[in-house]
């Protein structure tokens, strides 16, 4: 009966408390409205840079206004972002001659809001969508990234313990494909197209032994041997993971001028994986076993560098458009 009691004191007073910052957040930002003669957007879009920092306080002004047109303006189609503005403006009694400069950084902020939404959708779409054998786009795919990866290796038939060669588990890489859909067969022909040379690097490197430095020989008990394919499709969990999870908000927030798109997030997915390379050879594991402890601190490591707002996780490599920045 007491525990019960106390429960239900401490829920009063966490009410209570909670009650009272929401009253104090407001009455602040009344006075500094009154102070400043600018709204919470004005001061938002005014006192911070391009990118994260500014659109991620946006996000959050929008979503926790007790306006519905403010709340609304955060799920409307990207064609009608422009008359949103508008109205945003017409609220809040701004004057977009006076104040144009406004009226531009509230619609590139939006844009990259309902583009990460879209995102999302896009993503999810892909990776719901199984492999289909009977699919021909589906089989050209797959037979590509065969050879972009073993080029000067002619594929026997369709069904081939080569498969295993590249990192998939069996003879058919389609039920390799199953956790992330068509997204992991994508991504892997995407990073063996756009950037060959790691992606050829990488391969080479899943298939060699550990040395083994006390008798300087090949130690076959000792492996550090990775699939290839299969971390791929790993990766692109991972990937997926932080965009459903809203974590590469502050990443694509600071690389895409407006609108995140597929190819951002392709991006992103070749800079993990040259980044779990790296990850891997640093770790040092004794075999393979260790990959889901090793993937689970590299996650940790991305999500740590995805806190800093000005953060911006850029693949190294030309094709890219992005620049590895830490602005």
């Amino acid at each position: 009966m007491n525990k019960h009691f106390l429960l239900m004191r401490r829920m009063v007073t966490q009410f209570f408390v909670f009650l009272y910052c929401k009253l104090l957040w407001r009455g602040l930002k009344f006075v500094a409205r009154k102070f400043t003669g600018r709204c919470e957007l004005q001061r938002i879009c005014y006192n911070n840079k391009h990118g994260a920092r500014r659109t991620l306080k946006i996000e959050s002004s929008l979503r926790y206004s007790k306006n519905e047109l403010l709340q609304s303006s955060l799920s409307v189609h990207p064609d009608k972002v422009e008359k949103t503005i508008d109205n945003i403006m017409a609220l809040k009694r701004i004057n977009p001659d006076t104040n144009p400069q406004l009226g531009i950084s509230l619609q590139a902020s939006l844009l990259q809001i309902v583009g990460y939404r879209s995102l999302v959708a896009e993503v999810e779409k892909l990776r719901r969508e199984p492999y289909d054998c009977e699919n021909p786009e589906n089989e050209k795919m797959l037979m590509k990234l065969w050879k972009e990866l073993r080029p000067d290796t002619p594929l026997t038939s369709r069904i081939s313990k080569q498969w295993c060669e590249i990192g998939f588990q069996g003879s058919d890489p389609k039920t390799d494909f199953r956790g992330m859909g068509l997204l992991g067969l994508h991504n892997l022909l995407y990073f063996a197209e756009h950037d060959k040379a790691t992606a050829l690097q990488m391969l080479h490197d899943s298939l060699q032994p550990k040395h083994n430095k006390t008798c300087f020989c090949f130690c076959p008990f000792a492996s550090s041997r990775f699939s290839f394919a299969i971390v791929g499709i790993n990766i692109t969990d991972l990937t997926y993971s932080l965009l459903v999870s809203g974590a590469l908000k502050t990443h694509l927030y600071n690389v895409a001028p407006e609108m995140p798109s597929l190819l951002h997030f392709q991006q992103t997915f070749c800079y993990l994986m040259q980044e779990f390379h790296r990850f891997w050879i640093e770790e040092d594991p004794s075999d393979i076993m260790e990959f889901s402890r090793v993937r689970s601190k590299f996650h940790r490591r991305i999500l740590r560098q995805l806190k800093n707002p000005d953060m911006a996780l850029c693949p190294h490599f030309s094709a890219s458009d992005l620049h590895l920045v830490n602005l």
